[in-house]
């Protein structure tokens, strides 16, 4: 009987455990021909989330399992450590609000035995503001113009993987990640399957838009050089404006004897030079800072215990 595992990386989630342990129960009911199991990862909640996952690996072993990260490391990093330690033969990975619902999962299963390794679930429609929903759009649409693999729109983590599809991602040990366009660079036969998104019953989004935006930044930086040549062509349409500028200036100052223009010309000039320098300079610095943090050799992450056993006891070692 294959095995599969349902990662729910948590953060602040307690209130959500009611609806997450009903929905699982409710997985294990409906899908009897599989062997499950269900992975929660702690991402350094502050509330009793943790307390939640120990009560339900205590109360049912054999399906719940826990990973408690040291500290708040962010999904990202808390999807790496699920990646780590799920031992199905497929990983599902949700939100613990239950926003993705689990009446997709039969189909997702259903796809995956028909030789699909990457089964991702994309929104029909989206319960957040019109603000998220339209930058949201603009987002996907500049990183699928610049990236060099395809980007799935309106396509998040609700996705059913394959084994192979696992065992390479665990190969892919940086810290600035962006999951996202690892599943599109890792290849692999893909299937998209629709959802309808549910309102989360408990609890708020960790999402901030600030959070957003780092996402939104590192998908851009992490697989596409095409800042840095737009940075070379900004560059050059700069110079060129400028040098036929200067061209103007000494025909008109030739011709007509007319002055050439002072203080506010020159500001101007100063002033849009010095936008194209720094934005230039920050386009680099944002891809130095990456290769700054990636240089040091850093694991992801470190876990408090796994199952109520430290790092130290667990007899399988990580891979890295």
């Amino acid at each position: 009987m294959k095995k599969v595992t349902i990662m729910l990386p948590a953060y602040n989630e307690e209130e959500s455990f009611p609806l997450l342990e009903q929905c699982m129960n409710e997985v294990l009911k409906q899908n009897p021909n599989y062997e499950w199991e269900f992975l929660l990862v702690n991402d350094g909640s502050t509330d009793n989330t943790l307390q939640q996952m120990i009560r339900l690996h205590r109360k049912d072993s054999v399906h719940w399992s826990y990973v408690d990260l040291s500290r708040n490391y962010g999904k990202e990093l808390a999807m790496m450590a699920g990646f780590d330690f799920a031992q199905g033969d497929a990983l599902i990975i949700m939100d613990a609000d239950m926003q993705h619902p689990i009446d997709v999962i039969p189909e997702m299963l259903q796809w995956w035995e028909e030789g699909f390794d990457d089964v991702y679930a994309t929104r029909r429609s989206s319960k957040e503001t019109w603000m998220k929903r339209k930058t949201s759009q603009w987002y996907y649409r500049v990183l699928q113009w610049f990236a060099k693999v395809p980007v799935q729109k309106n396509t998040g983590d609700f996705r059913l993987l394959d084994r192979s599809c696992i065992e390479a991602l665990k190969r892919m040990r940086e810290v600035e990640r962006n999951t996202k366009g690892m599943y599109s660079w890792i290849g692999f036969r893909k299937k998209g399957i629709t959802y309808e998104q549910k309102e989360r019953q408990q609890g708020k989004s960790k999402w901030g838009y600030r959070a957003l935006f780092k996402l939104a930044i590192n998908g851009i930086m992490d697989y596409t050089t095409a800042p840095l040549r737009l940075a070379s062509i900004l560059g050059m349409v700069v110079s060129t404006v400028a040098f036929l500028y200067l061209i103007y200036i000494l025909i008109t100052t030739l011709l007509y004897g007319e002055p050439v223009a002072g203080y506010p010309t020159i500001m101007v000039t100063l002033l849009f030079l010095g936008g194209a320098q720094l934005i230039c300079i920050g386009v680099i610095g944002e891809y130095m800072a990456r290769v700054f943090n990636e240089s040091k050799h850093r694991p992801g992450y470190f876990i408090r215990s796994y199952n109520g056993l430290k790092e130290c006891d667990i007899q399988k070692p990580l891979k890295s």
